[in-house]
């Protein structure tokens, strides 16, 4: 079991970097394929023997020889790829499908202190591009790309290109469409439209005074 899923892991690199030049050099030198074995040393010691604290503790030295931190509760499956992945976090909740693509400064995370699920499921093959915020107990769909810098709040189609701050979807299996995840109402502008209509409305009394004399 654990060399299929060390395998799968391999594959997923050599997959998806076109600077792996051998599965020997993936598995030796390859830091998200490190932190992954790590991390399922530590899940199995978390889920299934229970033995919480030493899990821990091998998710905290995963951490500090990869610059990776999961959270030994967090499921990952077979054949993900986290390239580079310093800055990567990846919480107690969430769950990565089989075919993820995690780059660095990838954070998937929470939003408060609530309890139960607050972290993301990414479904298959989503590609999480560099610096990109998923914070919530929401599903990222099936092929979903998330834009670097991206901070996503919200639920995400399948095959969804997302992108800005907060997170907008800008594509959906290839093809331009309106925003899916609505933005906040910003209050600055807002007034100034308020302040514009007024600044209207005033003119044409102004105007209609001017006629009248």
């Amino acid at each position: 079991m654990f060399f299929r899923k060390l395998r799968a892991d391999i594959d997923a690199a050599m997959k998806n970097d076109p600077a792996a030049r051998s599965r020997f050099e993936v598995y030796f030198t390859y830091g998200g394929i490190r932190a992954l074995i790590w991390h399922r040393r530590a899940h199995f010691l978390y889920t299934k023997l229970h033995f919480k604290v030493l899990a821990r503790k091998m998710s905290e030295w995963a951490k500090f020889r990869t610059g990776i931190e999961i959270h030994p509760a967090a499921e990952i499956a077979p054949g993900v790829f986290i390239d580079h992945g310093a800055g990567v976090v990846i919480g107690e909740t969430a769950v990565v499908e089989e075919g993820v693509v995690i780059y660095q400064g990838v954070t998937l995370g929470g939003t408060g202190k609530e309890k139960g699920k607050r972290h993301p499921t990414v479904k298959k093959n989503a590609v999480i591009s560099c610096g990109a915020k998923v914070l919530g107990g929401f599903t990222v769909g099936e092929g979903a790309r998330i834009g670097a810098g991206a901070v996503v709040l919200k639920e995400v189609p399948p095959y969804a290109t997302v992108v800005g701050v907060p997170g907008r979807v800008v594509r959906i299996g290839g093809e331009k469409t309106q925003t899916l995840i609505p933005e906040k109402e910003d209050p600055v502008l807002k007034e100034l439209c308020a302040l514009r209509e007024r600044v209207f409305a005033l003119e044409d009394e102004l105007k209609q005074l001017k006629d009248e004399k």
